[in-house]
């Protein structure tokens, strides 16, 4: 038996072998620090299976070669002192026209010109693989032993493909100016406005505008996520992102259509050359802002509601 501090002579001051918590003062409980670095062990483990895939590198590698692509054609055409594209001065496709002069406009084309296709595309293969993938993996109940909960795991999901937003744009950015600065000159920059802009403020312009684009991507994120828990092949789930994708700016682009037109998720997409404005023009940016917080509001609690009641046998 364990000796204890006496009331007799005897025992008193006696060196006691249990130790009690002072009175009045209770243990505080490590539940919620404990889950906490749970959370945060399981996100960064999403991180890093998502970058160490070899199609991750490769979505990430076709995105930085578009840039280097856009500059060296630029630069080839312009051998001969002629000016590459249309007219400058608009948006989008546009800025090629302004690359000869300022290699920091490279970034705005570059930006530009994978909006449409080539960032969410990638964006679509990642999201859409987010919940099959592991289901055709085998691993999805696995996850699921583990306290996270379908809620934060789908959370934890979201979160990944949206960090994977961000990376591919600013690899599209960085690709941008860094073969800009290598084949163009760099400085004060002429706006769509006709004002004239120092380069470090262009250059904040320019990081600005990719953290638009990336942001002009939630919708996406949040379609594929849902279409990814609606079925257990990842193949499939890929594929039905990506045609939904094509099948929405097709629809976008019909005349017949125009009032369905504001609210498609890609039809403010190139809003972002307003940042290029003096002043900022910002009503498309916002609506753009607003519809991308819809669908994700949308298409995320659809693939909870989903999710959560979704019979996990794999």
């Amino acid at each position: 038996m364990s000796q204890v501090e006496g009331d007799t002579p005897q025992g008193r001051g006696a060196v006691s072998n249990v130790r009690l918590p002072p009175r009045g003062r209770a243990q505080p409980p490590q539940t919620e620090s404990r889950r906490t670095t749970f959370y945060g062990a399981l996100f960064r483990n999403e991180l890093r299976t998502t970058f160490r895939r070899w199609r991750t590198l490769a979505l990430l590698a076709v995105l930085a070669a578009v840039p280097i692509l856009v500059g060296i054609a630029v630069k080839i055409e312009t051998g001969d002192g002629s000016s590459a594209g249309g007219g400058g001065g608009g948006a989008g496709p546009a800025f090629i026209s302004q690359i000869t002069n300022n290699g920091l406009f490279l970034v705005f084309t570059a930006l530009a010109a994978t909006l449409p296709f080539f960032l969410p595309m990638a964006i679509g293969v990642i999201a859409g693989d987010a919940i099959a993938g592991e289901a055709n993996a085998g691993t999805l109940r696995y996850l699921l032993v583990a306290p996270a909960g379908r809620t934060r795991l789908l959370l934890t999901k979201y979160a990944t493909v949206m960090t994977f937003c961000l990376v591919a744009t600013l690899v599209v950015a960085i690709s941008a100016l860094t073969v800009g600065a290598l084949l163009f000159p760099l400085g004060d920059l002429t706006t769509i406005s006709g004002t004239t802009i120092s380069f470090t403020d262009g250059l904040g312009r320019a990081f600005l505008i990719a953290l638009v684009v990336a942001a002009s991507l939630v919708g996406v994120a949040a379609l594929g996520l849902f279409v990814s828990t609606l079925t257990t092949s990842g193949i499939a789930a890929m594929a039905t992102t990506v045609g939904l994708l094509i099948t929405v700016q097709i629809l976008d682009q019909i005349p017949q259509l125009d009032a369905l037109h504001p609210y498609f998720f890609s039809h403010y997409w190139l809003s972002f050359a307003d940042l290029m404005r003096e002043p900022v023009y910002w009503d498309d940016l916002m609506k753009n802002f607003g519809l991308q917080a819809l669908y994700a509001v949308v298409f995320g609690s659809a693939a909870w509601a989903r999710f959560t009641t979704k019979d996990i046998a794999s």
